[in-house]
């Protein structure tokens, strides 16, 4: 009679091995639902939330480091979160400073206006040059030759001040 016993316990805990595989399939597939799914869900909820990080005022420096009649190149970089992904963007401008007056500034981009290739002032031919299809602007970003089909990008107006001598840029991406 103690045998019968012992051998009913034992079936009380006993699992096949079919519904263990079962039980240890639906296990894991719920966790790795979760782990793709939740960051999915950041994901397009993220933007949503972050939208106001794609714009903001930049500084590129005191007026004085910019000298009078020469395009001095500015980099600055923006990061970007996007869920658990950070990303770090490399923009540049050229800064000039058309006479001593404190408001008598331009700011260009460094973007080719063709295929966006970076832009680098030449003194020698007081001009910017596209290292990819020989694009040239001239000095207030005017197309001088080549393939873009306009000037080069400006900040101006109310995308650009200058404050406590300091020059700022409104930079939206895109």
């Amino acid at each position: 009679m103690a045998g019968s016993h012992h051998g009913s316990a034992v079936g009380y805990h006993h699992i096949s091995r079919r519904d263990f595989i079962k039980l240890t399939t639906v296990a894991l597939g719920s966790l790795m639902g979760a782990v793709i799914g939740l960051p999915a869900i950041g994901y397009l909820v993220d933007p949503a939330l972050k939208a106001g990080g794609k714009e903001a005022w930049i500084p590129l420096g005191p007026l004085e480091k910019f000298e009078v009649g020469k395009p001095t190149p500015v980099t600055f970089i923006r990061s970007k979160v996007n869920g658990w992904e950070k990303t770090a963007n490399s923009y540049g401008v050229f800064v000039l400073r058309k006479s001593d007056a404190p408001t008598d500034v331009m700011v260009l981009s460094n973007r080719c206006t063709h295929l966006s290739c970076r832009v680098n002032w030449k003194e020698e031919q007081q001009a910017y040059l596209c290292p990819c299809h020989d694009a040239a602007f001239d000095i207030n970003g005017a197309v001088l030759g080549g393939p873009p089909p306009r000037p080069l990008d400006k900040y101006a107006g109310e995308n650009l001040k200058v404050e406590d001598g300091v020059v700022h840029i409104f930079f939206a991406e895109g």
